[in-house]
């Protein structure tokens, strides 16, 4: 089974929207695998950011990732990288769909309330940044056949 890491960012913890947006992508079929509530160090965030260090706005990324709580989790199921990127919607919040997340609740690039994972491969790396592997917990929900089919 796919799995990505989902952010829900500090501009998204402090305008509480954290559970309605997890019940978004819950709704959708996407099912928990790991959650955690923190405060991402410095450290921490330029990992995350690492591929966009030679960029001019790498700085206030760091910056605005570590001014507040983070609700980082990892979601599972069929396509769920691809699932939630289009749930989420574009980059920039003024140009996201409505429907979508960011369609629904940004206007802003950068404080665009959510990070999803672009690639499986970079869900892989950035699952391992922030959760060890015994905080992932795999299991088959009651209703998978209803909402994977066969």
């Amino acid at each position: 089974m796919e799995r990505t890491l989902i952010l829900l960012k500090p501009d998204c913890v402090q305008r509480r929207l954290a559970g309605e947006i997890l019940a978004r992508f819950e709704r959708k079929g996407l099912r928990l695998a790991a959650m955690k509530f923190l405060q991402a160090d410095q450290t921490l965030a330029e990992k995350h950011y690492e591929v966009h260090k030679a960029r001019p706005f790498y700085g206030s990324l760091i910056q605005f990732l570590t001014s507040g709580p983070t609700v980082a989790l990892v979601l599972e199921g069929r396509s769920a990288v691809a699932v939630a990127r289009n749930l989420i919607g574009a980059t920039d919040g003024a140009n996201a769909a409505p429907g979508t997340i960011r369609g629904d609740y940004a206007l802003s690039v950068q404080n665009n309330l959510i990070h999803g994972s672009d690639s499986v491969e970079n869900a892989q790396k950035e699952i391992a940044l922030w959760f060890r592997p015994e905080e992932l917990v795999s299991f088959t929900p009651t209703d998978s056949g209803w909402i994977v089919g066969s």
